[in-house]
């Protein structure tokens, strides 16, 4: 009998294995893959080239997980891009972003818009600020129906209502329209030129299949810019080795702890007597009993496919398979012969640029085109596509003067208009996101040597990203805090006694960033103090 079974072993299970572990429990983590990481792998994709899989970038990925896992003892390494962003643009020109270098890059295309930088990071830095405060708590559970259980959870509002309060109004009105508005309007009313509106508002469709102008969308951009690297807020960065070095230290660190792993040991039923969570069995019929059970699936994944529906309430089970999800995502990995040649900033040695996020989307107007084309008709006729060469500042990736490079690329649809399958377009689609990038950097088509596609189907079937949602849930301001994944439910504790949530479709949502794991793991300490408490006090 173990203590807690974890079912998947991405970054979220391990770090919730970790706390479990430290306090002394017995903690078996499965893993339906070969290899633990969930979407944060490394993998050969072609010879002699690995590269991250799906997740592809740092800075989410929160301090004190770093700190409490010691992942630097464990082999993590991070560094940091040496410009944020670059944005090349059909007229020859382009715009850097990175420290330092920003005001400069945008009074090349507007005086006023380099004038308004600073305080627009002021304003955004004191939202992301609190949002780095609430991320490791858990929310107020709102719904609760007994004064016995919803007195603390009104506590607890009433503490976040204080530090609100505390905030100035300034901060509370720029928190609201964060909240409320969509990028494209909260950007429109700070900026005028469009390169810079571009780079800023490509934060708020990543991840998340809307337009730039859908409301709501501005937080997306939030949640992208709460994150730090090496102790630099708002930095991105890039692990040595990949995405899987995070995960790979984690397991390390876990494994410290006496956790068992398992892998290619998928979970088919999670297993309930007397309506409480008791163990699972797996696909392979073999029974694993434990105390409790913690998931790090997507909530629509566990609620309609490993547990009884006769176990949940009939409001619940009807929420969750309404659970929306669907990022809008395409992701592909490229072995190339060379680097990039841009039109806008020839050369092909290793240059600053080729270490950044290349952001091909020249304006919001762009973006939004490109999601009405995903809905019309299933792609975007052009794309927004982000690429990165992590080759460029981690040599391991890739033979000696070859590269590897991740492309981002948005918008698809989740599931196709037409009803076929994206195993009838991904190659077409693949193409289509190599040649844009071609027309910026014309050398590129031809420098690819290999390429690994992941459409939103390849990311559900090797992922679990139910429609290749990498958040495991929309952003959408009906899914975050209280209401994730469903008001009532927002404490990682389900309708099920003992079966707890601990992945990206729980607060504060998705990214690599290990704060629903930590989370999940403080609540269920909580219960166990609680049952262990109870069963002393009938002694």
């Amino acid at each position: 009998m173990r203590d807690a079974i974890i079912v998947g072993g991405g970054h979220n299970g391990l770090v919730c294995a970790f706390y479990l572990a430290r306090a002394g429990l017995k903690v078996t983590v499965l893993e339906a893959r070969d290899v633990v990481g969930g979407a944060a792998v490394t993998e050969e994709f072609h010879p002699g080239f690995r590269n991250s899989v799906a997740a592809y970038t740092v800075s989410l990925l929160n301090p004190k997980v770093i700190q409490d896992m010691d992942l630097a003892s464990h082999g993590l390494r991070i560094v940091e891009r040496p410009l944020s962003n670059f944005l090349p643009l059909d007229d020859g020109n382009y715009l850097k972003i990175g420290a330092g270098r920003t005001a400069a890059e945008v009074a090349k295309f507007s005086q006023r818009d380099a004038d308004r930088l600073d305080a627009y990071s002021a304003h955004l830095d004191s939202a992301a600020d609190l949002l780095r405060e609430l991320v490791l708590q858990t929310p107020p559970n709102l719904g609760q129906v007994s004064w016995l259980t919803a007195l603390p959870e009104l506590i607890k509002a009433g503490k976040l209502g204080n530090r609100m309060r505390k905030l100035s109004l300034s901060t509370q009105r720029e928190l609201l329209d964060l909240f409320t508005k969509s990028a494209g309007d909260y950007l429109d009313g700070w900026f005028d030129s469009a390169p810079i509106k571009a780079v800023y508002g490509f934060d708020s469709v990543v991840g998340n299949y809307a337009s730039p102008y859908s409301p709501g969308s501005a937080y997306v951009l939030l949640h992208h810019v709460f994150g730090e690297v090496n102790g630099k807020k708002g930095a991105w960065g890039h692990a040595i080795g990949g995405m899987g070095a995070i995960t790979q230290a984690m397991a390390k660190a876990v494994g410290a702890l006496g956790v068992e792993i398992r892998t290619g040991c998928a979970v088919e039923e999670v297993l309930l007597e007397k309506g409480r969570a008791i163990g699972v069995v797996t696909v392979k019929g073999e029974r694993v009993d434990a105390r409790v059970v913690v998931s790090n699936l997507n909530p629509r994944l566990l609620y309609t496919k490993l547990v009884d529906p006769g176990a949940l309430p009939d409001d619940f089970l009807r929420r969750m398979r309404a659970w929306r999800c669907g990022s809008g995502t395409f992701r592909m990995n490229v072995a190339l012969s060379e680097l990039p040649d841009f039109n806008c900033l020839p050369g092909k040695e290793v240059a600053e640029h080729h270490g950044s996020g290349i952001i091909i989307a020249p304006s919001l107007q762009y973006m939004e085109r490109a999601y009405h084309d995903a809905r019309t008709f299933g792609w975007s006729r052009e794309p927004i596509v982000e690429v990165l060469i992590p080759s460029t500042l981690d040599p391991t990736l890739a033979p000696p003067g070859r590269h590897v490079a991740s492309l981002f690329c948005q918008h698809v649809a989740p599931q196709l208009p037409d009803g076929s399958s994206w195993d009838t377009h991904r190659d077409r689609v693949a193409d289509l996101m190599i040649d844009t990038v071609d027309r910026h950097a014309p050398n590129f088509k031809r420098s690819v040597l290999g390429r690994q596609i992941m459409s939103p189907l390849d990311l559900e079937r090797t992922f679990g990203l139910v429609g290749g949602d990498i958040f495991h849930g929309a952003l959408g301001l009906d899914q975050l805090f209280a209401a994730r994944p469903m008001l009532g439910h927002a404490d990682y504790r389900g309708p099920v006694a003992g079966l707890y949530t601990c992945g990206s479709g729980t607060h504060p949502g998705g990214g690599v960033t290990g704060a629903p794991g930590h989370n999940a793991a403080r609540e269920v300490l909580r219960d166990f103090a609680s049952r262990n408490k109870t069963a002393a006090m009938a002694r």
